[in-house]
């Protein structure tokens, strides 16, 4: 039995193991309905253009074939690369094979010149919660509230040349309300999706278009 992780793209058949398992991870522990477009459409929301080297990365783990596990990250700034996409085959988990994938992704994140990993989870998700603190992740948020006053649970970690050094990064305060907390999360998404997509424009990585689209246009 031989694992080996592999660079990949949303758009490789390999991935979509990855994608389903996750959309179907997602829809279930948090509802279709508790997104426009349930899982699949913030899945699909960025361009595949943000998971490929110079400014990101997306890689699988491989077993007899098989993917089994994988994971990836897209660039904030010069600084930050944010991890997203982390998935383990739901029957075979708690055998280390998201903690290899975690350690992967800050591997070749310090490659590209990154310091600072940043991530999210979800509120009903404490085994991934737990995953990061594991991995000397330093939470944004008060551990001793309600998950649901944040539901998205943020993370920082610093990598590559700056392994090692203490996160400085604000933490968040909770909101009044799970509603209030779902239009916070609504908000910081939207501008981070701004700031990703005038990344690739301003540096002229490919079509600025959602993996949505350039998978619809590919199959025409």
């Amino acid at each position: 039995m031989t694992d080996v992780i592999v660079r990949s793209s949303p758009l490789d058949p390999h991935a979509q193991p990855l994608i389903d398992g996750l959309v179907a991870e997602y829809d279930g522990r948090y509802g279709a309905q508790s997104r426009p477009g349930g899982a699949r459409s913030e899945i699909e929301r960025y361009p595949v253009e943000a998971f490929a080297p110079p400014l990101g990365d997306f890689l699988l783990l491989r077993r007899e074939g098989e993917t089994i596990a994988g994971g990836a990250f897209m660039s904030h700034d010069d600084e930050t690369a944010e991890f997203k996409r982390i998935w383990t085959h739901p029957e075979l988990r708690r055998q280390g094979l998201a903690r290899r994938i975690v350690l992967a992704l800050e591997e070749s994140a310090a490659q590209l010149g990154y310091t600072r990993a940043y991530l999210t989870t979800g509120f009903r998700q404490p085994e991934a919660a737990a995953l990061y603190l594991g991995l000397g992740y330093r939470p944004l948020f008060d551990p001793a509230v309600d998950p649901t006053l944040y539901r998205s649970l943020p993370f920082e970690k610093h990598i590559g040349a700056k392994a090692g050094q203490a996160g400085t990064s604000k933490i968040y305060a909770p909101a009044i309300s799970f509603e209030a907390a779902t239009s916070r999360v609504h908000a910081l998404k939207t501008e981070q999706e701004a700031k990703i997509l005038s990344r690739l424009s301003s540096l002229g990585v490919g079509p600025v278009l959602p993996a949505a689209s350039v998978a619809a246009e590919a199959s025409r």
